[in-house]
C-alpha cells in the first residue's frame, strides 16, 4: 500500500468563525500538468481571505472543504508537473493563488488565472504560467517577498487608476493596513503629497512610509479636516477602509474633476454621487505580466520597505488569523512556515 506523505496546514472544514480553524495534517498536494509544487517559506494574511471563512461572501467567493487558508507566499519549487518550462526545482519564487473554487474571481485579477491549494501550509501547488508568480531575486527575503503580492498589486492598480502627477494632493483613508504600506511609498516616490488617516499611535509609521500629513480619524471628521487644510479640495481620495455608504461625506473633500478610488466591498452606490463632478471607481487587484518583478525591484532598492508588524510560526497559524481579524494591524502579518535559507 502506498504511503501518504502529509504536511501541516491551517484548515477550515466548513464555514464558521475563524476560531474554528485548525492546524492539522493533510496530504501533500502533488502538481499536475502545468503546475508546480512549492515548499512554502512564508505566507501573509489579507482581510478578504480571512473574512470569507464565515460564509458571508460565498456567492462571490465560494469555498470547497477542507479549505487551506492563505493566498500570498514565498517559497522554493520542489516539483514540477508535465509541460512546465518557466520554473525548475530549486527556484525561489513568490506570488499568490486563489483556491480553485474561486476560479471566476481569479480570472478577473489576472490571465491566465492564478490558482493554488492554500499557502498557510508546508506545501502548496500553483498554476505555473500566470502573472501571479515570479522568481524571488537574491537579496529579497522570503518574508518581505510574501508581503508584496496582493497588497502590492492592489496598490499598483490604484496608482494606475489615479493617474497621479507630481504635486497632486491625495487623501488615503485607512493608510495603516497592508495596501497602505505599499501605496504610500509608491505615491511618495511619485512626488504626490499624501494626506493619510491614522490614529496618533500610527502617526510616525505612516509618515515614515511617505505621508506628508496625518489626520486622526478618531478625533475629527476627516472630510471637514481635509477641507480645512485644503480649502479647494484634494485631487483624489483613496479609500482602503470605509464601507461604500461611508464615502458620500468623503467625496465633499474632493475638488471638482477629482477622483474617488475605492477597494472596499460593498461598493458605493453610484446614485449617491449623481450630479457631482468627480470620477468614482472601485479598483480590484490586477496582476499584469512583470508587476511582481517591479514590486520586487522596488523592495530591493529600498523604496518599498518591509512593513511587517507581527510574525507567527505555522503552529500558531490559527492565532494569527484570529488576531488579524479582531485586532488593529499595522502593515502585514507574516506566518513563517520554514526558515529562509538566504536569511
Amino acid at each position: 500500500m502506498p504511503v501518504t506523505i502529509t504536511m501541516r496546514a491551517v484548515v477550515a472544514d466548513d464555514y464558521g468563525p475563524v476560531e474554528r480553524l485548525e492546524v492539522r495534517s493533510l496530504p501533500v498536494p502533488r502538481p499536475g500538468p502545468g503546475q508546480i509544487q512549492v515548499r512554502v517559506r512564508a505566507s501573509t494574511l489579507n482581510p478578504a481571505e480571512v473574512r470569507v471563512l464565515d460564509g458571508s461572501m460565498r456567492d462571490l467567493a465560494p469555498l470547497s472543504f477542507p479549505h487551506v487558508v492563505g493566498r500570498d507566499f514565498a517559497g522554493v519549487v520542489t516539483e514540477t508537473g508535465d509541460g512546465v518550462r518557466r520554473f525548475a526545482v530549486g527556484d525561489e519564487v513568490f506570488g499568490f493563488g486563489f483556491p480553485e473554487s474561486m476560479a471566476n474571481l481569479a480570472a478577473m485579477v489576472g490571465s491566465p488565472p492564478s490558482l493554488a491549494t492554500g499557502t498557510l501550509a508546508e506545501y502548496a501547488v500553483f498554476e505555473a504560467d500566470t502573472p501571479g508568480l515570479a522568481l524571488r531575486p537574491a537579496g529579497l527575503t522570503a518574508e518581505h517577498a510574501a508581503t508584496l503580492p496582493t497588497a502590492g498589486l492592489t496598490a499598483l492598480a490604484l496608482a494606475r487608476a489615479g493617474e497621479f502627477q507630481p504635486g497632486d494632493v491625495v487623501a488615503v483613508i485607512g493608510a495603516t493596513g497592508g495596501v497602505g504600506s505599499v501605496l504610500l511609498p509608491l505615491l511618495s516616490t511619485a512626488k504626490v503629497h499624501v494626506v493619510a488617516t491614522a490614529s496618533p499611535v500610527d502617526d510616525g509609521y505612516v509618515r515614515d512610509l511617505g505621508a506628508a500629513e496625518v489626520i486622526d480619524h478618531r478625533a475629527v471628521d476627516v472630510a471637514d479636516e481635509i477641507v480645512r487644510r485644503h480649502p479647494d479640495g484634494v485631487d483624489a481620495v483613496v479609500n482602503l477602509a470605509l464601507p461604500g455608504d461611508g464615502l458620500v461625506g468623503a467625496a465633499t473633500a474632493i475638488r471638482p474633476g477629482g477622483r474617488l478610488l475605492n477597494i472596499v466591498f460593498p461598493v458605493p452606490d453610484a446614485a449617491a454621487f449623481r450630479g457631482k463632478d468627480l470620477t468614482v471607481q472601485t479598483v480590484i487587484t490586477s496582476a499584469q505580466p512583470g508587476d511582481l518583478d517591479l514590486l520586487a525591484a522596488q523592495a530591493l532598492d529600498g523604496s518599498l520597505p518591509a512593513a511587517i508588524s507581527r510574525r507567527y510560526p505555522l503552529a500558531d497559524g490559527v492565532r494569527a488569523c484570529v488576531e488579524f481579524l479582531n485586532e488593529h494591524t499595522r502593515g502585514k502579518v507574516v506566518v513563517v512556515v520554514a526558515e529562509d535559507e538566504e536569511g
